[in-house]
């Protein structure tokens, strides 16, 4: 059942928000609705400490393993010297 919600936002951000969910086809209250719904995942209890990895940054996984000791600094470093060689 659906039921209003008056929220107070600042003007910009509500026209920016407008602008966004035009260019996306869906109503901004659908985007806020499915935020929300995000923000609650009645299926994960979130302990103190534990934060839930959103379904985008989910469907990013490329199932490259990283080795724990692996120095970035020190690999991107030796890229840029191989890149300017």
């Amino acid at each position: 059942m659906d039921s209003k919600l008056t929220l107070k936002l600042d003007k910009y951000v509500i026209d920016k928000a407008k602008d966004y969910a035009s260019v996306h086809k869906r109503s901004l209250s659908r985007i806020i609705e499915s935020y929300l719904r995000s923000l609650i995942n009645k299926n994960k209890q979130i302990d103190d400490g534990d934060f839930e990895i959103s379904p985008f940054v989910k469907s990013m996984v490329t199932g490259v393993k990283i080795p724990d000791d692996f120095d970035i600094k020190k690999e991107y470093g030796n890229h840029l010297t191989q890149k300017h060689q």
